[in-house]
């Protein structure tokens, strides 16, 4: 894979629906997660299974408005391994991923399970060369939380959603 630029913000309303193209339910877990940002995760579809290592591109706090950019290695894998590798991992979550049809970037909406049940993020990955170029954002997005390290799928594997307070919660809309 290489480069990944992304931008990710909460979702106001559920008109993003209407854009579906495709969806999507996986599992995940994380092998991982140092405090410099270097997670390797496993993942799977019931179909396909992965295996991905992350890393910022440069040392220090992400950005919090504007593109996050890291380094992406993603490596397919048996299914049968992703799910023994799973079966290993202390941090999962469990999520609905939705490709849309939407023009600017490669957009998804991930609706989150289980103890993350409740939380729904839309993420944009943009290109290298213009990361804002073409880039329209559409009215059912909420805030921005791009670099917001509690919401990376990470975080929410080790602290859920369901674990947070309500006035966390609140705040990110403001």
């Amino acid at each position: 894979m290489g480069l990944e630029i992304e931008r990710r913000f909460l979702v106001r309303t559920t008109a993003w629906q209407s854009l579906v193209r495709t969806s999507v339910h996986l599992s995940q877990g994380y092998i991982s997660i140092s405090p410099h940002g270097v997670t390797t995760r496993v993942r799977h579809d019931h179909a396909k299974g992965w295996l991905t290592l992350k890393a910022p591109v440069a040392a220090g706090a992400a950005p919090a408005t504007g593109p996050i950019r890291r380094w992406e290695f993603e490596y397919a894998i048996p299914l049968g391994d992703a799910k023994c590798l799973l079966d290993h991992c202390p941090h999962q979550l469990r999520k609905e991923r939705h490709t849309l049809n939407l023009a600017g970037g490669d957009w998804v909406v991930d609706c989150f399970a289980d103890a993350n049940h409740g939380l729904v993020l839309a993420e944009v990955e943009v290109e290298l060369e213009r990361p804002d170029a073409g880039l329209c954002l559409p009215r059912w997005l909420g805030p921005e939380v791009t670099g917001n390290g509690r919401l990376s799928n990470a975080a929410l594997a080790r602290h859920p959603w369901s674990q947070w307070l309500e006035q966390e919660k609140q705040a990110l809309w403001r």
